[in-house]
């Protein structure tokens, strides 16, 4: 027994997606527990988040390895897309299961414990059924509350649908040995689904600390100069972002004759639209930038005056702390968080920023020019305390701390 307990736990990272694609829980969390001591096997599909296509350098086949830092990654097939089409993503989804399912059972390595990275949801049923035959406990990751964010952002508007993807959802909860949620929120929903409290735990996401840090690109030459307070939102630009209420305060910041200066950076399902209709109303005030890799967003948060978080007036995003949340505190910058309940309470706490109501152009505005109006040392301690909440609750060291203590009780009580 002391023999086995002095073995480095093994842990097999079960995730979609993966480096190069953007991702929460990439490489960044497969080094720290490396560095923590584990030894960190990751299975994964051939990257094409968010696009849909194969990056370049990869193709699909049938079976992929690559070593990189001490930690093995597996590549199995599926199916790329990321499109509007409901029937496509699930392909996408299914594929991915199907594959990671008969790797899982016949090809892969014992491992100890399995970490699976929620959504889609299939990820679940694969760890489920894993965890079945094999015997290995799961810890299982939810990132989105299905089926609600489903509905919430309008994917599958179907009722009956809806509840067989809940009832599945049930299931994996019952056939998964704890949950990691990234709310007080998501717990208190889960707890209210029948999930006992004592296998919920919640873990707040992390930045990428090293690429937001070590940002040293240029901005783009059309980046507003100092004379203007720049407001920056960086991230997708879909319609759970419902981006068209903060055009609609450039337009009252433009009728007071403001200083303020909306900057969007990204790309999305509705980037093209708000594009032309900030062209249409002339709205000189909101400066749209194509979207740049996490290498490079650094160099553009560092030179905001304040950073945006917005999403639509959903009960759902009372539940969600957006992780632009996360980059945008480590960064040190105050905060312009619209969005209500715990992302709200998060800011509050953290003494970084003030609030404004979503989807209310009116309350953006009036915060917005609360904040310009404020002295720059008030700024600047407010970024501040939004790094030094970020650096001792949500950092990456502090989250792993908490991930590290469930995978060795998983370890213990399985042998």
């Amino acid at each position: 027994m002391e023999e086995v307990l002095n073995m480095p736990v093994r842990i097999l990272l079960l995730t979609q997606w993966f480096d190069p694609e953007p991702t929460f829980k990439g490489m960044v969390f497969a080094r720290e527990l490396v560095r923590q001591g584990f030894e960190v096997e990751v299975l994964t599909g051939f990257p094409n988040y968010p696009g849909g296509k194969i990056y370049p350098g990869y193709r699909i086949k049938l079976l992929q390895r690559e070593l990189i830092d001490g930690i093995r990654i597996t590549r199995v097939p599926l199916y790329p897309n990321h499109s509007h089409s409901v029937v496509k993503r699930v392909l996408n989804y299914l594929s991915f299961a199907v594959s990671s399912l008969i790797y899982g059972l016949f090809m892969a390595r014992r491992v100890d414990v399995i970490y699976a990275y929620h959504p889609p949801l299939t990820i679940g049923i694969t760890a489920g059924l894993i965890r079945f035959f094999r015997r290995i406990p799961v810890l299982y990751d939810i990132q989105d509350m299905w089926p609600d964010t489903l509905a919430a952002t309008g994917m599958i508007n179907n009722k009956k649908l809806l509840k067989i993807i809940g009832v599945i959802c049930e299931w994996v909860y019952k056939n998964v040995d704890q949950l990691v949620v990234l709310s007080p929120g998501f717990k208190e929903l889960l707890m209210q689904r029948g999930v006992p409290e004592n296998k919920i735990h919640v873990i707040y996401n992390w930045a990428d600390e090293v690429a937001l840090a070590g940002s040293q690109s240029r901005v783009s030459p059309i980046f507003p100069a100092q004379k203007y307070f720049r407001i920056v939102f960086a991230g997708n630009i879909g319609p759970a972002q419902a981006l068209d209420a903060v055009l609609d305060a450039a337009t009252i910041l433009k009728s007071r004759c403001s200083r303020i200066c909306f900057v969007i950076i990204g790309n999305g399902l509705e980037a093209a639209r708000l594009k032309e209709r900030s062209l249409k109303e002339k709205l000189e005030n909101v400066i749209f930038l194509s979207p740049v890799s996490m290498l490079e967003i650094g160099s553009y948060l560092k030179k905001a005056d304040a950073l945006l978080v917005h999403l639509r007036n959903d009960p759902l995003f009372e539940i969600t702390i957006p992780s632009k949340t996360q980059a945008y505190m480590s960064i040190g910058r105050p905060l312009l968080m619209a969005v209500n309940g715990d992302a709200a309470n998060l800011v509050r706490l953290s003494g970084g920023g003030l609030t404004a109501q979503p989807e209310h152009p009116e309350s953006i505005a009036d915060v917005a020019e609360c904040l310009a109006n404020m002295p720059t040392s008030e700024l600047h301690e407010m970024g501040r305390q939004a790094k030094r909440y970020y650096d001792q609750k949500l950092s990456v060291q502090a989250g792993v701390v908490h991930f590290c203590d469930i995978f060795n009780r998983l370890f213990i009580n399985r042998i």
